[in-house]
């Protein structure tokens, strides 16, 4: 069986789909490995890396897919490389098919059994192939790194003999996978963290991290709480005093970091041009929500900006920004999904259609669409980024973490 693993094209992604540490796995299972070149560039990977793992390093995509079984990927491919993909191979990438339902008919009249990784289930055997977990937790590190970068003062309190220095104060909105690892950085770093999310579940895991679960109704919220700790739709009185609560609490904050994301949904926007104007000058705002229109009213998508003294942080594909890390755990993430599913006699990569995880991920099967997200969707495609790897993140983020009801901590 050939697994094909192409360079990434869009702008932006310096990530890879495998590693030479992955490579050599698929090897090792019995695969012939075709790696485009200059495929792990961005991520330090060298193609002498690729070989030493087994693999045969391919002049370009068209040559590296030819005859390919599985083609694998970081984002969705572009029309170029749909060209080049066989009839009846398979093909595993974050596809983000809720930004284009068109593209999914079209893999189905090239032929291409395409699964969204993106749309891995979230149950406990799959943890370990969640391609979205892995990225927005590194996004959630690197928004932290971002706002330290443009913050004009230091995180922690330090003592010195010309004086003292206050602690940061940074509040991280949504205890998803990427909020949580926010708190932590931050916390790491010594600032002094609060944050909020609209589970009370969530309240255990900020303060098990160090931080201040801050919130105006924390009855309100037991009470909108089902048995399996997601967050029903509140109130419009408790949206109404939520959001005057955030309000004043971010005027004394110097960084927040926002994480909401809803699959197959703008994202819900939490900070108002008000609130960003009520904050301090030198303030930092981290948008993790910025490809799919962001947080915060004011952010301009894949940019940073400044208005009136407050930075607001909008990078697409935050994972990709730490390509080599990004591209390990995503790698892993994918070959725990291959082996999984691989036949050992026959030593090839074996669908089961009837398995959860397939039908939470499969967008095409023989020349049809059969996910039931997308049979028979209008082709009403939102306009997205190039570098969209959600995305979440997350992707980057996006990473979903709780369920669609759950804006606030769904990355």
């Amino acid at each position: 069986m050939k697994i094909a693993v192409l360079k990434e094209t869009r702008s932006g992604e310096a990530r890879v789909a495998a590693s030479p540490e992955t490579v050599k796995k698929f090897v090792g299972l019995g695969a012939d490995v075709a790696v485009q070149m200059g495929a792990g560039e961005g991520a330090r990977f060298s193609d002498e890396a690729y070989q030493e793992a087994g693999a045969t390093i391919s002049p370009s995509g068209a040559d590296a897919a030819q005859s390919a079984d599985l083609v694998i990927k970081v984002q969705r491919p572009t029309s170029e490389e749909l060209r080049f993909l066989p009839r009846g191979a398979k093909m595993a990438a974050i596809l983000s098919p809720h930004n284009e339902q068109e593209e999914v008919e079209t893999y189905a009249r090239l032929g291409v059994d395409a699964f969204a990784l993106d749309f891995m289930p979230r149950i406990t055997r799959a943890q370990s192939m969640d391609v979205l977990s892995s990225q927005s937790n590194l996004a959630g590190y690197k928004a932290v790194i971002d706002a330290s970068a443009y913050f004009g003062k230091a995180l922690p309190m330090m003592m010195t003999a010309a004086g003292t220095i206050a602690a940061a104060k940074v509040f991280v909105m949504g205890a998803g996978v990427a909020g949580l690892q926010a708190i932590a950085t931050a916390r790491r770093l010594g600032a002094v963290v609060s944050a909020t999310d609209v589970r009370y579940a969530a309240k255990e895991q900020v303060e098990s991290l160090g931080a201040t679960f801050v919130t105006v109704d924390e009855e309100a919220m037991k009470d909108a709480e089902t048995e399996g700790g997601y967050a029903k739709e509140m109130s419009e009185d408790f949206q109404r005093r939520q959001a005057e609560f955030v309000g004043e609490h971010i005027k004394k904050q110097d960084i927040v970091i926002t994480t909401a994301l809803i699959p197959g949904r703008p994202a819900p926007k939490l900070i108002s041009e008000a609130m960003v104007q009520g904050m301090r000058p030198g303030s930092v705002i981290v948008d993790l929500a910025s490809e799919q229109g962001g947080n915060v009213e004011l952010t301009r998508p894949g940019e940073a900006i400044e208005i009136g003294g407050v930075t607001i942080l909008g990078f697409y594909n935050v994972p990709g920004r730490l390509a080599a890390d990004a591209s390990s755990l995503l790698a892993r993430n994918i070959y725990n999904f291959v082996s999984a599913f691989w036949d050992a006699d026959k030593k090839e990569f074996v669908v089961d259609w009837d398995d959860d995880i397939f039908k939470g991920i499969a967008l095409t099967r023989d020349g049809a669409v059969i996910h039931p997200g997308f049979v028979n969707a209008p082709s009403t495609s939102q306009p997205a980024n190039e570098t969209t790897a959600d995305d979440g993140a997350d992707d980057t983020d996006n990473d979903s973490d709780d369920n669609q009801e759950n804006p606030e901590g769904s990355q």
